[in-house]
């Protein structure tokens, strides 16, 4: 009895052991494949990262330090105090304008050009352009001017419907038609932001950093489109000046503001009407007297200033999801410079609340009205003194 029970555990101790060296094979093996499936995806990323095509051809260069945020530039919660017109219609009124009655229109990303009455209620569609409605501005007749990014340079009269003025000149088609401005004898200034890049591509744009953007004129008299300025780095934002002298571009990548005179002895040349500015400057506008607003749709970010010099470095960042990619940071930042580019005014609001992002400040009367390219309202501040 005792035996067969010993032969039996011998019998048993030997299956264990034998079934446990054949369960560590099968472990190890999967343990291989699995690593291999590993390593084989890993090799499949860099590739993809290091060789994949993209549009992009960047190109290095070297921005200047970005100045700190103090002084002029200091931190502040001057935004703090910005009252929401909330719009139900869609978000990103990135451009905001206001009529002869003190109704406030604002274009939308779905393409919709909503519009509310002077207290912020009765929100009703005003046009839909069926594009990406960005700069707007009213002319004397009171037809609505819309830099369109997809569309053109387009007018829509007091009853909604759309004329196309322009899409493109000298053969080129606009890639990226963005803000505008109207002179007081009628012609119409406004960018070509990237001839080469779409409002869906800005990121591209500027890991691209190439002048591929253009300041242009529309003369409504001769319906002529002229290139006053090419070679821009993302032209934006178009101010005309109190006297009418220049007009302003703002050139975003370059953390800059171009300016391009109109008359007198410098007329048909361009100078730097600021330089090195904290941030990305997105709409700049004019009140008609003595200050020019300046929406800075985000601060710099040292990141983006890191990649300026290393091209290969920034195809591999364009290979990457776009929700990865340098975008603007969740902060609130506007300035209000002189007519000779010193800085007045500096309103900012680190937490982004209760409003981020500006990229457009448009002052009627004592009040400025924001834009965002992301939020779902219309700001609306008391002007500072």
């Amino acid at each position: 009895m005792f035996d067969r029970s010993f032969a039996y555990l011998i019998y048993f101790c030997y299956n264990i052991a034998f079934q446990s060296e054949n369960l560590k094979g099968k472990i190890v093996q999967l343990f291989r494949k699995f690593f291999l499936v590993l390593v084989s995806l890993a090799i499949v990323l860099a590739l993809y990262l290091l060789l994949w095509p993209v549009r992009i051809d960047p190109a290095a260069w070297h921005p200047p330090k970005a100045p700190p945020l103090t002084g002029v530039y200091a931190v502040n919660d001057g935004l703090a105090a910005v009252e929401r017109i909330e719009i139900a219609g869609g978000n990103g009124p990135e451009d905001v304008a206001v009529d002869s009655l003190g109704r406030i229109y604002g274009g939308l990303q779905n393409g919709k050009i909503v519009r509310v009455q002077a207290d912020g209620s009765g929100e009703e569609i005003f046009a839909d352009t069926q594009g990406r409605p960005l700069g707007l501005q009213f002319d004397r007749q009171g037809n609505l001017i819309v830099a369109d990014g997809y569309k053109g340079l387009l007018s829509i009269n007091p009853a909604g419907e759309i004329t196309v003025l322009s899409t493109g000149v000298n053969g080129v088609p606009f890639g990226f038609t963005d803000d505008v401005d109207i002179a007081k004898n009628g012609v119409i200034y406004f960018s070509d932001a990237s001839w080469k890049f779409s409002q869906e591509g800005y990121q591209m744009d500027a890991l691209e950093h190439r002048p591929n953007g253009r300041l242009l004129a529309y003369d409504p008299a001769s319906k002529k489109t002229t290139v006053l300025l090419d070679s821009l780095y993302f032209a934006n934002g178009i101010a005309v000046s109190p006297d009418q002298t220049f007009v302003l571009v703002n050139e975003t990548w370059e953390y800059r503001i171009r300016r391009y005179w109109l008359r007198g002895e410098k007329a048909g040349a361009s100078d730097i009407f600021i330089a090195n500015l904290p941030g990305f400057p997105d709409g700049v506008s004019c009140n008609g007297k003595d200050t020019f607003w300046v929406a800075l749709a985000s601060p710099r970010q040292k990141i983006v200033d890191a990649l300026a010099d290393k091209p290969f470095l920034r195809k591999v960042v364009a290979r990457l999801p776009k929700f990865v990619q340098p975008d603007a940071l969740h902060y609130g930042f506007l300035l209000g410079l002189d007519v000779n580019g010193n800085v007045k005014f500096n309103l900012q609001s680190p937490s982004g609340k209760p409003f981020a992002v500006v990229t457009s400040v448009q002052q009627e009367g004592d009040v400025l009205f924001l834009g965002s390219l992301f939020e779902k309202a219309i700001g609306k501040l008391p002007v500072p003194h």
